[in-house]
């Protein structure tokens, strides 16, 4: 059985090329490297194809691409063999949909607000313009409506087998409404010919049985489509009569037949750009064809959790990723009701099951207390440790040379803002206004706010949209927290320090309507459902707001150093003091954190080596300042300035320099490399949103981006910029492994899980999504571990660091000495231990205790004095520092041989043996760890 809490979870993305089988082959080294719990992306069934799997078309079944249910049990049945664990990146928010393979979303387009399913989706039936019973817009047209009309692109299709019309745009399949099936027959039976012949008689005598507007009801359907497809010779003669609704075919009046057949369904299909303003269903983010469930209905959520519940009660599953927690209308109500169902469902004797959740924390915000949640999936602690690796003064002047090299002058802050202002105004339009509206309906309905104008409340909105700066708050009910009422607050004084105008008290309105004072029992006249929705609603808005303004626009404006431009991160922070690190630590302890420590992610914006790189910088800012003028004299040539504008931008060569800096290949690049390049800029340039974007692509700047990057990496026309960049980046590439060694090490060794993504045991210099799920070459990792030993030899391996295989071994040999004290690391404290000489601030150093049972990890950071730049692996005489360690009997080195000592304090250089790293095992010098003395003995020497 596997452990109750994971001693180490590895993520891997399953695809139709990597699917369960695949999984479990893998098992035999997952268990070598010391992983605990395997950690899949989404498997139940998404869309053909898909690459990701967070498209589920159908919650209830397992994905057959990946193998199916008998290739899953394989996998768990290898699991289990193997004493691991099995956890899901489960998806509750949304499904795929806009395809022919979601029954859910079908039968809603077939049967609008009447299907059964209508409630399970976010849907505004009743703002779809001319659709009196209610519709939904579907934007999937490639070209305006009327010229995909024309075009002949739309097409009315009969389906024999079924017995059903569906109108279809190419792969998406849009069901026509059984109640106009007679008004089809009648028109293709005339247009064919055909209604002397027996099967054109079947066909108009059961259009008449079935005429009129609302035939037939829901129950008859079936009926009908049964009696169409038992027809005989109904197939030859619909087939050539659907003429009358093809406006190729030449048949007079076919364009206007189909336009009106279309109009008079339960959905409007719409040129994609009107998804911004007029989309009338809940999405994730911005994606049109993700459409989100009300999971807070409880028949919604017993629906998406039948295959998970089968799976937890048989073993399979030890415990849920709970992806996109945010976009829950209830997250509180939602977990408790996640953790009765794994109560129930889960065999007896069985530990807890282990949940995490997708939720990325604002500085100084902590996780709210989720029934049955361990934790986070570890943003914070990848942004924590980069952080922790950082030289501040460099940082500083690199700050300098971002300004000078951009020309940028305003403040991330600022950047954030007009970021903010772009999303609200164009990508999410709609979902804006629906709230501003519902608003201004909220105030309507009240003699004391009538007069507040829907303008002046949607600016007031806005601006209180535009200060709020976490992801959302978790009203519920019955209210707001302490803490939801502060950040609330917080961001509508920002918001009154913007406000012109005498109508002051509107400020006052918006914030008693967000906290739910205005409806409650000192208050009342107000419509309490219209305030719940509009609360809720709006906190099922922000996160959203903020992803797509923060990470997917601001990140690529702002590139002082694109180590900080990380999911939870913040571009514009500073370095993080070796104190505050283990203040942060204690407090993860004291409240109990068994979330992930993550380094990389599918979501992450880069590589956790190339990250590790970038973080080097700080440490070579002088140097790099000079670099970037020079380079950027060597690359002019390459600069295209055409009407007035320059290809690339200031901004975007600047960013491209340190892009290429961490993901810098240690041979020469070939033409792979060059393409994942291009594709790279090209992404980042569309984020951004200032000179391309996703939904309006300048092909003349991309194509002069992709031109530049291709030409600075021609040795032929850049040869004097490679020369100058090819050994700078090599040296940032040693620093950058440095850090990365000590960054595998804090993070196996830090409170809570550690989590590992798939291939990152080697150098990791992927760049952002799709980049980074590409298929990992586990064959030559498992060679590699197979001849690293049971003890490395970290000097050999130091000599050829550029394999990765010195962080593989280290990463293995740290994870056996976690499995072997799990209780340690798992559910021990922190303390931090006091390091000093010249050298100190290089050193962060702590014991993991639980008992009297003590590990001790000191870990290197800021490199590059050591290292002298980056020219050459530091020796262990490099450091002259001493970590106080009398609190701890006798220590034993768990990576190295030679070192058995109990003096009361320690050299750093007696420690280090090939790696920046040492980790030591011992025992208290007291009996009680826990007590209140013994605690403040051993902090004080710190």
């Amino acid at each position: 059985m596997p452990p109750p809490i994971p001693v180490a979870t590895y993520r891997i993305q399953l695809t139709a090329q990597f699917g369960f089988d695949a999984a479990a082959a893998l098992v035999p080294y997952l268990k070598s490297l010391g992983i605990s719990h395997l950690y899949a992306s989404p498997f139940l069934k998404s869309r053909a194809g898909s690459p990701h799997g967070y498209d589920v078309v159908d919650h209830t079944s397992v994905d057959p691409e990946l193998g199916g249910e008998e290739a899953l049990g394989r996998l768990c049945e290898a699991l289990a063999q193997a004493e691991m664990g099995l956890i899901l990146d489960f998806v509750p928010n949304h499904m795929g949909i806009h395809r022919a393979d979601n029954p859910w979303w079908l039968d809603v387009l077939e049967w609008g607000p009447k299907s059964p399913y209508a409630s399970y989706f976010d849907i505004d039936w009743q703002s779809l313009p001319r659709h009196p019973r209610g519709g939904v817009l579907l934007p999937i047209l490639g070209r305006p409506y009327g010229e995909a009309l024309e075009g002949g692109e739309i097409v009315l299709r009969y389906d024999a087998r079924h017995g059903s019309f569906s109108a279809w745009y190419y792969g998406h399949r849009l069901p026509i409404g059984p109640n106009r099936y007679s008004e089809i027959i009648q028109k293709v039976v005339a247009t064919a010919g055909a209604s002397d012949q027996p099967a054109g008689r079947a066909l108009l005598d059961l259009a008449e049985k079935y005429r009129g507007a609302h035939n037939p009801p829901r129950e008859k359907a079936p009926e009908l489509k049964a009696s169409l497809a038992a027809i005989a010779g109904a197939k030859e003669v619909i087939g050539p009569g659907l003429r009358a609704f093809d406006p190729n075919s030449g048949e007079p009046g076919a364009l206007m037949a189909l336009h009106y057949l279309l109009e008079r369904q339960h959905y409007r299909t719409a040129y994609w750009p009107l998804a911004g303003s007029e989309i009338n269903y809940r999405r994730f983010f911005d994606i049109n064809d993700l459409a989100a469930l009300r999971v807070e209905d409880k028949a919604v959520f017993e629906a998406i959790h039948v295959k998970v519940r089968q799976l937890i009660a048989r073993g399979w599953l030890s415990g849920l990723r709970i992806d996109h927690i945010d976009g829950l209308r209830d997250p509180h109500q939602y977990c408790r009701r996640l953790q009765r169902l794994a109560e129930v469902a889960k065999p007896p004797g069985s530990p807890p099951f282990f949940v995490v959740v997708e939720k990325i924390l604002a500085d100084g915000e902590r996780l709210p207390r989720f029934a049955g949640v361990f934790g986070t999936t570890g943003y914070e602690w990848l942004n924590a440790i980069s952080r922790v690796l950082l030289d501040e003064k460099g940082l500083t002047e690199l700050d300098g040379v971002w300004r000078e090299t951009s020309g940028e002058q305003h403040s991330f802050d600022e950047i954030l803002i007009e970021a903010k202002r772009r999303v609200i105004a164009n990508i999410l339009a709609s979902e804006f206004t629906v709230l501003a509206r519902l608003l201004a309906r909220i105030a309507a309905g009240h003699y004391t706010t009538r007069d507040y104008a829907a303008e002046r409340l949607r600016a007031a909105f806005e601006l209180f949209i535009l200060h709020f700066s976490v992801y959302r708050t978790y009203i519920t009910p019955s209210g707001p927290s302490r803490e939801d009422r502060a950040i609330i607050a917080m961001a509508i004084a920002k918001a009154r320090a913007d406000w012109f105008g005498p109508d002051v008290g509107i400020l006052d309105f918006l914030a008693d309507a967000l906290t739910l004072d205005l409806i409650s029992r000192e208050r009342s006249g107000y419509s309490i459902a219209r305030d719940r929705q509009f609360a809720f609603k709006v906190q099922q808005f922000t996160g959203p707001m903020l992803a797509k303004s923060l990470e997917d626009t601001a990140f690529y404006r702002y590139y002082r150093c694109l180590a900080l431009n990380e999911v939870g991160g913040n571009p514009a922070g500073s370095a993080l003091p070796v104190a505050d690190f283990h203040k942060t630590m204690k407090e993860r302890v004291a409240r109990k954190g068994r979330g992930l420590t993550a380094t990389a992610t599918h979501d992450t914006k880069r590589g956790e080596d190339a990250r590790a790189r970038l973080v080097a910088l700080s440490e070579l800012s002088g140097e790099w300042r000079q670099n970037v003028r020079h380079w950027r004299e060597c690359n002019e040539s390459l600069i295209i300035h055409s009407e007035g504008r320059r290809i690339p931008t200031r901004a975007h060569e600047y960013m491209i320099y340190q892009a290429l800096l961490g993901a810098w290949p240690l041979t020469h690049p070939d033409a792979g490399f060059i393409g994942r390049m291009q594709s790279y800029v090209v992404k980042a340039a569309r984020e951004g949103k200032q000179v391309t974007s996703w939904l309006a692509p300048d092909e003349s700047y991309e194509a002069g981006l992709t031109a530049f990057v291709q030409g600075m990496l021609d040795g032929g026309r850049s040869a004097r910029f490679l020369v100058s960049f090819e050994p700078f980046a090599r040296r940032a590439a040693l620093l950058g492994a440095l850090n990365s060694l000590t960054q595998t090490a804090l993070k196996i060794a830090m409170p809570s899980v550690a989590d590992f993504y798939q291939g990152t045991e080697f150098w990791d210099l992927s760049f952002v999504d799709p980049d980074n799920r590409r298929a990992v070459d586990f064959r030559a990792r498992a060679s590699a571990l197979a001849g690293v030993g049971s003890r490395p030899d970290w000097n050999a391996l130091a000599a050829q660091w550029e394999t990765g295989k010195i962080k593989l071994a280290l990463t293995h040999s740290l994870l056996a000495i976690r499995r072997e004290f799990a209780d340690v690391f798992v559910h021990g404290d922190y303390h931090p231990l006091q390091v000093t000489g010249p050298h100190s601030d290089e050193i962060i150093a702590f014991a993991r205790m639980s008992g009297r049972t003590a590990v001790v990890v000191i870990a290197a950071r800021l490199l590059g004095r050591a290292t002298d730049g980056g020219r050459r692996w530091p020796s262990p005489a490099s450091w002259k520092a001493t970590v106080s360690t009398g609190y701890f009997s006798t220590l034993r080195s768990l990576l190295a041989q030679q070192l058995d000592a109990s003096r009361p304090t320690l050299d750093v250089s007696s420690l280090f043996d090939g790696v920046p790293v040492a980790v030591l095992h011992g025992h208290s010098a007291r009996a009680k760890l826990a007590g209140p003395t013994a605690r403040r003995a051993l902090e004080m020497s710190a």
